[in-house]
């Protein structure tokens, strides 16, 4: 019985460290995205799942919210075409609040508060991001809300 229990306990501590490094290993992947983003690095376009759903969530001046989903190949070409003004202006992001939550099928959630650079404010963001069986970790979902009200051109007329 006590070696069924040392087994048992064995299992259980080798499960939590691994699901412990996985964790680390998806904060280091957001960590290495914000160090990417915030240089204009083109790396940035790999980091990003072909089918990853792209949310961005548009505050309004009363302070309602519209969701304005595209694909990424859309968003990384939108992406591509505003860094060479945002890299005129050393524009950056600086994230706080970061928490990263398992889910169910394998991938994590990283939820943080986003101030844009030159801002007061801070804004909602979010990614899921899951490892792939080459190793290589990518964004599959990503939610940041923006101020920018020109993105409301986008939205689903419903």
């Amino acid at each position: 019985m006590k070696k069924i229990l040392c087994s048992i306990a064995v299992l259980f501590i080798t499960t939590l460290l691994v699901f412990a490094d996985e964790k680390q290993d998806a904060l280091s992947f957001f960590n290495s995205y914000v160090n990417a983003a915030n240089t204009y690095s083109a790396t940035v376009a790999d980091m990003y799942s072909p089918s990853a759903k792209i949310i961005r969530q548009v505050v309004k001046p009363d302070g309602t919210t519209v969701d304005v989903e595209t694909d990424t190949a859309t968003y990384i070409k939108q992406m591509k075409i505003g860094q060479a003004g945002a890299k005129l202006r050393h524009y950056k992001n600086t994230y706080t609040n970061i928490t990263v939550s398992a889910l169910n099928n394998g991938s994590f959630k990283i939820s943080a508060d986003r101030q844009p650079s030159g801002e007061t404010y801070k804004l909602k963001t979010y990614m899921i991001v899951k490892q792939q069986p080459d190793g290589k970790w990518l964004i599959t979902e990503e939610m940041m809300q923006t101020k920018v009200q020109t993105f409301l051109r986008y939205a689903d007329k419903k």
